[in-house]
């Protein structure tokens, strides 16, 4: 408004004039607001710029008359053509009164008269449009930009990057970041002035709603977009982002790189970096490392927060480092922070998975007691650790009491109830839960559908499907399902039989005994990139550049140590690979396949299995850790060594990382051939990288080591799995009682049998045939002993 006065006065110099203008001014403000352009005359008005500007100016006129005066005027081409600055008032106008639908015609119309206006009001048209929900306007807007030649000022572009991150448009952010860095580009080409590129607050903003979108590909995208760029640099917050998000992924290589880089840049890591440090540590299984680099913020005077302490609690009950998990949370209570449920629920997790149960009731006793929130996940893991613990009918009870309470359950706790009660071959007290879960307003998961499915196909109840449809009210998910079987088997049907179906399936070179060749050469390149033994890691050369205030000269030379070539990603998981994910209609198929592939391999039909993952394999359904342990255990328990260690080969070809389960098949496979020494270097292997020893790992190994007459072996793991804080459990004591036994070390199988007792241990069919090994052992011993006495009666 002050504009068009300020060319109004320049224009009309005298009086008369200005009265004149003024006058016109009034009769067609009037005129419009009394019936509109219809009783304008072209021919007594005198249009020009500043005259349509002092009537878009005024606020006693109505929004949609000053767009008919606008139009009006454009008819009066080619006596006549709007500036740039009246299509600036006129979009300015069309924004405030929310008349979007008039935009794009009014942008045709200025492409007609050839006039761009300036990078402000196209920010202003955007800002609008994202406002009202029209993202699809907006993404047009922006070609029509494009079209037009206009220059895009990221600055200007830094607030609509927010606005549409904040909204949850990620990718409509994504697109006009993407615009920008190419005009960027274009500008560098054309050697223009300004370089101007994408405020660092609006990259982090997208990098931040990108990871939280798992949208990994469109992250590395923009990434290596920024880092291309001369002039755009990182700030901490943008160096945090990354490496955390590159370390939730796995990627341990990159996030230790961008640390170093880092501090290259001179710009000086803080809590928060050494969070999503230690976070990243964690998640590949390399724990010590963490625990290492704790230790030594502590010592810099540099105090942990909660979330360190949260971080460094999982990792260790992840890892079966329970003791570890326990001094933290004391330390962490000591210092003043108050664990909150997350903390409460993974040490619950751990304990119970590391089988000290009465640990794990008092922890939770001591969380009620203090106050801290129980949520249904709590008590969803109590009861599966009861569960899996031997205390079904205790976990049972706890369960129909919170149902009587009616809190604290939810259809994952009915998921687990119904997954005991098909272990148990209770389908139906099964399928009436099912019928409870619907009842009560929960949803049927695809979990709770194929632990139903596995239960009745190992009972061979196939035709209680159709009773399983009746008790699902949404009768898609079992639809599904079932097209799924039938297309499954008319597809297995038509392929042709194979005298030994799973050798062109997975080929194999060399034999299952050469294992240390590709766990060498796939189980993670950090382990020689970073060169630890033990959690330390060694000193050299470089060290003497390093950094003297440095809070945590490890992580230093952890990073300094890394190859400039290295590119690992995540070749370990901490976490053990799952038959079902659930994780919605993009992981129906390969959960499907690992839920027939563990049917199928309970029967012991090889063949079926191996058409099947070809099958899938050739449809591009791309198999997961689970799908490749249940192959290679298969393989291992029919003493098919050559095929198990194609499974693995192929397993590390497609970079799919290993857990603990594969390592449990290898050490099972290695020592049934007798491989017991390499079986022990696997195992070397494996704590070096970074994993960790579960209690069927441990009862693996003891069983390899004393089938293979490695009694003292077997013995200090035993003593190394009760000093981890892992308690020895029936399987356990019963391998180690027939190994003694039928090592002729009676004694000491006596005082297992003993300490199994002691334990509170409950003995199972497998046990009352072990000391009947063990009687008769005894009783042989004792007739020898007595045979070989001197006669009294001799010379």
């Amino acid at each position: 408004m002050r504009h068009g006065r300020t060319v109004l006065s320049s224009s009309f110099k005298s009086p008369s004039v200005q009265l004149g203008n003024i006058l016109v001014l009034a009769s067609i403000t009037k005129t419009l607001s009394e019936s509109g352009t219809r009783n304008l005359d072209p021919r007594s008005i005198p249009i020009s710029e500043p005259l349509v500007l002092q009537v878009l100016a005024k606020n006693s006129l109505d929004s949609s008359k000053k767009i008919d005066f606008f139009r009006w005027c454009c008819s009066l081409r080619p006596n006549y053509k709007h500036s740039a600055c009246t299509y600036s008032h006129i979009f300015r106008t069309v924004c405030k009164a929310g008349f979007l639908e008039e935009v794009p015609s009014l942008l045709n119309s200025m492409k007609e008269d050839q006039v761009v206006v300036a990078s402000e009001t196209f920010k202003l048209l955007l800002e609008a449009f994202i406002k009202s929900g029209k993202f699809d306007s907006a993404l047009e807007l922006l070609d029509y930009m494009e079209e037009l030649g206009t220059s895009l000022n990221p600055k200007v572009y830094d607030s609509v990057i927010v606005a549409l991150v904040r909204k949850n448009q990620v990718a409509l952010a994504l697109s006009i970041l993407l615009k920008l860095l190419e005009a960027n580009n274009v500008s560098i080409t054309n050697k223009a002035i300004d370089l101007s590129l994408p405020g660092s607050f609006a990259c982090n903003e997208l990098l931040v709603a990108l990871r939280k979108s798992d949208m990994r590909v469109e992250f590395k995208q923009v990434f290596d977009a920024l880092r291309e760029k001369k002039g755009f640099e990182f700030d901490t917050c943008g160096y945090n982002i990354c490496i955390h998000a590159f370390g939730f992924w796995g990627d341990l290589g990159i996030s230790l790189r961008l640390f170093k880089e880092m501090k290259e840049q001179g710009l000086v890591p803080d809590l928060h970096t050494y969070n999503s440090l230690i976070q990243v540590l964690c998640m590949v299984g390399k724990v010590k490392d963490a625990l290492i680099v704790w230790e030594e913020l502590k010592g810099s005077g540099h105090e942990p927060d909660q979330f360190m302490y949260r971080n460094l609690i999982q990792g260790c009950c992840k890892s079966y480092q329970i003791d570890n998990a326990i001094k933290i949370f004391s330390e962490m209570q000591y210092n003043g922070f108050v664990p909150d449920t997350v903390v409460y629920n993974s040490l619950l997790d751990g304990l119970f998975k590391a089988r000290k149960i009465m640990e794990a009731c008092q922890l939770f006793e001591k969380m009620v007691q203090d106050g801290v929130r129980t949520s249904s996940w709590t008590y969803n893991i109590l009861i599966d650790g009861l569960f899996r613990n031997g205390r079904a009918e205790a976990g049972y009870t706890l369960f129909c009491d919170l149902k009587k309470k009616g809190q604290f359950v939810d259809a994952v706790t009915y998921s687990i109830v119904v997954l005991q009660l098909c272990r148990e071959g209770h389908l139906e007290e099964a399928l009436k839960l099912v019928e409870e879960i619907e009842g009560r307003g929960f949803v049927v998961d695809l979990v709770t559908i194929t632990s139903l499915l596995i239960g009745f196909h190992k009972h061979g109840r196939w035709d209680w499907t159709e009773r399983l449809m009746k008790h699902i009210r949404d009768g898609n998910l079992v639809s599904h399902v079932l097209k799924w079987k039938a297309d499954l088997e008319a597809s297995m049907k038509s392929r042709k039989n194979k005298r030994k179906d799973y050798t062109p399936v997975f080929p194999s070179k060399g034999d299952f005994s050469e294992i240390m060749n590709l766990i060498g050469s796939t189980i993670s390149e950090m382990d020689t990139n970073l060169n630890s033994e033990d959690g330390c890691v060694k000193d050299e050369d470089s060290s003497m550049d390093m950094d003297q205030w440095s809070l945590s000269p490890y992580m230093d030379r952890l990073a300094n140590q890394l190859k400039s070539d290295c590119h690992s990603s995540q070749l370990f998981s901490l976490s053990r690979s799952q038959r079902v994910q659930d994780k919605g209609v993009g992981s129906f198929d390969i959960d499907m396949v690992n839920t027939f592939l563990s049917i199928f391999l309970a029967k012991g039909k090889l063949n079926l299995a191996c058409k099947l993952f070809e099958i899938f394999s050739d449809m591009g359904v791309n198999p997961v850790t689970y799908t490749y342990n249940s192959m290679m255990s298969s393989f291992v328990k029919k003493g098919y060594f050559n095929q198990a260690w194609g499974v693995l080969n192929e397993m590390g070809e497609n970079v799919c990382p290993t857990d603990i389960a594969t390592y449990n098949v290898i050490i099972q496979g290695l020592g049934k051939m007798g491989r017991a020494d390499l079986a022990s270097a696997v195992l070397d292997k494996l704590m070096k990288q970074g994993g960790y020893l579960d209690i069927v790992m441990y009862n693996t190994l003891i069983n390899a080591l004393g089938k293979a007459g490695r009694i003292v072996e077997a013995n200090k793991l035993f003593e190394q799995m009760r000093s981890s804080g892992i308690n020895p459990d029936v399987v356990t004591f019963n391998i180690l009682i027939e190994v003694h036994s039928k090592a002729g070390q009676l004694k000491e199988a006596y005082n297992f049998l003993k300490m199994m007792l002691d334990s509170g241990c409950s003995p199972n069919h497998v046990t009352d045939t072990t000391l009947d090994f063990l009687g008769r052992e005894i009783e042989k011993l004792r007739y020898q002993k007595a045979s070989i006495m001197p006669n009294k009666d001799d010379s």
